[in-house]
C-alpha cells in the first residue's frame, strides 16, 4: 500500500465523508473511492459501511486504522526529519535542459528551490544533437531529456510530460502545403545526420531509421547544433523533427512546421549518472516525483 493510499484511508476513517476527505487532500471523490475499493480488494473485506447518508468503519476497518495510524505518523515524522535535513543542505547543483523544455519544468525547479533555499541551482542549456555528453562529463548533475534513455550508466526519473512531434521544412518544400505528415512519408524526405554519438534509441524518437513499411529514411547534412539544424532546413537541404513546444519559439521566415499525425508522443524525464551519490540529485528527483504525484491527484 502506497503512502498516499494510506493517507487517503486514514483521512476517510477520520472524516467519514468522501467529499470532505477529497477536499482535505485536494483530490477528487472518485479518487478516494477508487483507492478504498482497491484496498478492500487487496485485504479481502470491506473497510467501510456505506449508505446514501452515512459512512462508517467496519470492525476490520477500525482494526486497520488503529494499526496504521501510529505507523503512518512514524513514517511522516521520519520524512519530515529527512526533509528538514534537505532544507538545510547547501552546495551547487547544475541542471541541464533543452530549449523551451526548460520552461515546461519550471514548477519543479521552483519547488526544489523552495525546499532547498541554500542550494545554488545553476541552469544551462543542452545541445539537442548531443544531450548526454555534458551529463557524463560532469558538466551537469541532472539533465532533462527525451526518452527512451537505455544507457546502463544513467538513471531515469519519472516522466514529467509528453510532447507531440512536429516536422519542420522549408516553405518551398514540395510537402510544405500539407496540413500534416505521416511516418511513411519520412521515406520521401531527407533528415539531418548527427555529428555526435547520440544513442540510436533516442534518435529514433524523432527521426526513425525506417518507415512503418520498412523503407529507409534518408539522412543528409551532418549537424552539430540546433542552429545547424534550423539552417539546414531553411536552406532546403533537409527537414527536422522536434517537440511541438518548439514551434512558437523557433518560427522564422522560410520555415514551416506541421504535425506528424501518427507519431507517438515524445516523453520527457530527468536523468542523472547512476554512480553519482550527490544527495542534492536525490532531493531534486524527489521534487520531480512529488510534482508528478500532485499532477496525478489533481481533479480533472
Amino acid at each position: 500500500m502506497e503512502l498516499r493510499d494510506i493517507e487517503i484511508f486514514l483521512t476517510l476513517a477520520e472524516e467519514l465523508h468522501f467529499g470532505r476527505t477529497a477536499e482535505r487532500l485536494h483530490v477528487t471523490p472518485s479518487r478516494v473511492s477508487h483507492v478504498i475499493k482497491k484496498q478492500e480488494r487487496r485485504i479481502g473485506t470491506a473497510l467501510f459501511e456505506r449508505t446514501s447518508r452515512t459512512v462508517r468503519l467496519t470492525p476490520a476497518g477500525d482494526r486497520l486504522y488503529q494499526s496504521l495510524r501510529p505507523a503512518y505518523q512514524q513514517m511522516t515524522d521520519a520524512i519530515e526529519e529527512a526533509s528538514a535535513a534537505v532544507r538545510d543542505a547547501s552546495g551547487t547543483l547544475t541542471l541541464g535542459t533543452i530549449g523551451i523544455q526548460g520552461w515546461m519544468v519550471n514548477h519543479i525547479i521552483d519547488q526544489f528551490r523552495t525546499r532547498c533555499p541554500a542550494v545554488d541551482l545553476r541552469h544551462r542549456d543542452l545541445n539537442t544533437v548531443d544531450p548526454l555528453t555534458p551529463l557524463r562529463a560532469g558538466e551537469v548533475d541532472v539533465a532533462h531529456v527525451w526518452l527512451p534513455v537505455r544507457e546502463p550508466d544513467i538513471t531515469v526519473g519519472r516522466i514529467t510530460h509528453t510532447s507531440q512531434i512536429v516536422v519542420a521544412m522549408a516553405a518551398d518544400h514540395p510537402y510544405a502545403g500539407r496540413d500534416s505528415i505521416g511516418l511513411e512519408d519520412f521515406g520521401d524526405l531527407t533528415f539531418v545526420a548527427h555529428e555526435s554519438p547520440i544513442p540510436a534509441s533516442m534518435e529514433e524518437t524523432f527521426q526513425p531509421f525506417r518507415t512503418p513499411s520498412g523503407r529507409l529514411v534518408p539522412r543528409g547534412p551532418v549537424v552539430a547544433t540546433w542552429d545547424d539544424e534550423l539552417k539546414a532546413v531553411t536552406g532546403g537541404h533537409a527537414v527536422i523533427t522536434a517537440a511541438a513546444e518548439a514551434v512558437g519559439f523557433y518560427s522564422r521566415p522560410g520555415l514551416v512546421w506541421m504535425p506528424v499525425r501518427d507519431a507517438t508522443r515524445c516523453q520527457w524525464a530527468f536523468v542523472w549518472r547512476a554512480a553519482d551519490q550527490n544527495p542534492l540529485i536525490r532531493a531534486f528527483a524527489a521534487a520531480a516525483d512529488d510534482a508528478a504525484d500532485a499532477l496525478a491527484d489533481r481533479p480533472a
